[in-house]
């Protein structure tokens, strides 16, 4: 895998249960993932997603068979909606972010699809901090990548960041100095 090995997701470490907008990002990830691996439209693999594979079945602890007991579904639909909306855009600023010896379809599909979840979610000048945004992903990358593949994702997310959201990374800023 390009930046570093894929792992199967472990229950613990993909989103703690009580964390519902980490969920939802986890869930994102894993629809992105779908629907370029299937070519489905956004709208059908949100609507498998909210039928089949969001919520906890009785008698498991959860993430059994790629499903996310606990996620925010407007969050997970509307990131889902972004990135496919903007997926252009988006893969242009992951590719400024890359060494111009990885284009982005060296680059492993489960981190793709993370980069382009993180990505719609900087975009949005209105959402969560910069590092909120970061950290969350990071998260979910300890889920599925190796500590070498979260380490590469913590560099190009930090770097796609600076590049959407500048004006949180200026010297003197509330977001920098961890006020906002």
């Amino acid at each position: 895998m390009s930046g570093g090995k894929r792992r199967k997701p472990s229950r613990a470490a993909a989103a703690p249960p009580s964390r519902p907008r980490t969920g939802a990002r986890v869930a994102a990830v894993q629809a992105l993932f779908q629907a370029e691996q299937t070519g489905d439209p956004a709208e059908a693999v949100i609507e498998q997603f909210v039928r089949h594979r969001i919520g906890a079945l009785p008698g498991t602890g959860g993430f059994e068979e790629g499903r996310v007991p606990q996620a925010d579904v407007p969050l997970f639909a509307a990131i889902v909606r972004a990135a496919t909306r903007e997926a252009g855009a988006l893969d242009q600023v992951v590719r400024a972010a890359l060494a111009a010896d990885w284009p982005m379809e060296r680059i492993d599909p489960v981190l793709r699809a993370l980069f382009r979840a993180a990505a719609a979610e900087l975009r949005d000048p209105a959402g969560p901090p910069a590092r909120v945004v970061i950290n969350e992903y990071l998260d979910v990358a300890h889920g599925f990548l190796d500590a070498e593949g979260v380490r590469f994702a913590n560099g190009v997310l930090d770097a796609v960041a600076k590049r959407l959201r500048p004006a949180e990374f200026a010297p003197g800023s509330a977001a920098r100095d961890g006020t906002a």
